[in-house]
């Protein structure tokens, strides 16, 4: 079996933590400051960089940073992970979900503007499965109507467009290093801005509000990253390049292949880093292909479901047709930098044979 997602830990990642648990220093130390500091160089362009505990966390952090809370509202799309919505919430704004555009799973920028009102304060766009969002569009709509841009990264590292890279477009953007993103800490996230205020807050959140011990300045959290998650990532980000680079040569290969299915398009001037290679199944049954591919040793993934419009968190009716039928359609292959040849040649197989023989009607 060919697992759809499968984190790369090798030797040297051990041996980054072994090093830390030799020193006894195991909370947020000098790994985390090296962390930061080589992420802004390698990721991010330079920008100020805050290492936390989740990408969760990053969401959250910047978004308190900013201001938005109670009464606010954040433009999110429904279709993503929950994480999203839920960072918005637990500010105590509202997320105001629409719809998605149907060819890179990403914010409809004309939904956008429709939805802003006197009460919005932010827009958050997915870069999902590794695709940057229209941050073009996007951007210019926030400076016309005065609004924060905060990127939710998550699944995006290196992605760029125009040679700008996510995460450095708006105020702050918000990465994840959970096990099956393209790099990971074992868990963590970080939170990118060019704003020194904002990055100076973001640090006294994560910290129970102190910069210095004792020394607490505001109300905050414990979202710290341990110097182990950091030194993990720190060996992972060297390797984030040339995996990115495997990753859209196994990306190319299926594009060049695969038959009966829609491969993913690629918007101009962007970047795709293929956290997922996600493809839609338009005219059979998207879960019936699945355990068929399940059957032919290729493992697959739904990523998302359920829109988060339609979780029972907010139990919203809304119209967003788009959204509902990438849902229904989604389907992800392996794409990670370990697979081989022969790995990429029986996924192709595999997709192309039960797309042939058709297994019902969508």
């Amino acid at each position: 079996m060919i697992p759809a997602a499968s984190p790369e830990i090798g030797l040297e990642e051990r041996a980054a933590v072994d090093a830390v648990l030799a020193t006894g220093g195991l909370a947020q130390g000098p790994q985390v400051a090296a962390f930061e500091e080589e992420f802004s160089q390698l990721a991010v362009a330079d920008a100020l960089c805050i290492a936390v505990n989740s990408g969760t966390s990053a969401q959250h952090l910047a978004m308190l940073a900013a201001g938005i809370g109670k009464g606010d509202e954040v433009i999110v799309p429904s279709f993503t992970f929950a994480a999203t919505a839920n960072s918005v919430a637990l500010t105590g704004a509202t997320p105001v979900f629409v719809d998605i555009e149907p060819d890179f799973f990403c914010l409809n920028t004309k939904a956008v503007e429709a939805a802003i009102t006197s009460k919005t304060k932010a827009v958050m766009p997915v870069h999902l499965y590794g695709h940057p969002a229209d941050l073009v569009t996007l951007a210019e709509i926030c400076k016309k109507h005065d609004l924060f841009l905060i990127e939710d990264a998550a699944q995006a590292h290196l992605a760029s467009v125009g040679n700008k890279k996510v995460g450095t477009w708006g105020l702050a953007g918000s990465f994840s290093f959970y096990p099956t993103k393209n790099m990971t800490s074992g868990e963590g996230g970080m939170v990118t801005t060019s704003d020194s205020s904002l990055a100076r807050t973001v640090r006294l959140l994560r910290n129970q509000g102190q910069e210095q011990r004792y020394k607490n300045e505001i109300v905050g959290f414990n979202n710290r990253m341990t110097d182990i998650h950091a030194a993990i990532g720190r060996v992972q980000l060297r390797k984030l390049e040339n995996w990115t680079i495997k990753r859209q040569g196994n990306a190319a290969f299926y594009d060049e292949n695969l038959k009966g299915v829609k491969v993913p398009p690629v918007m101009e001037n962007a970047v795709h880093v293929y956290h997922q290679y996600t493809i839609r199944i338009e005219n059979l049954d998207r879960d019936r292909f699945a355990e068929e591919l399940k059957n032919l040793g290729v493992g697959s993934g739904v990523y998302y479901p359920i829109p988060n419009h339609r979780l029972a968190a907010y139990n919203l009716n809304l119209d967003l047709p788009e959204t509902e039928l990438a849902s229904q359609q989604v389907l992800s292959l392996p794409v990670y930098p370990s697979l081989t040849q022969a790995n990429l040649e029986k996924v192709v197989s595999a997709v192309n044979k039960v797309a042939s023989i058709g297994v019902g009607s969508g």
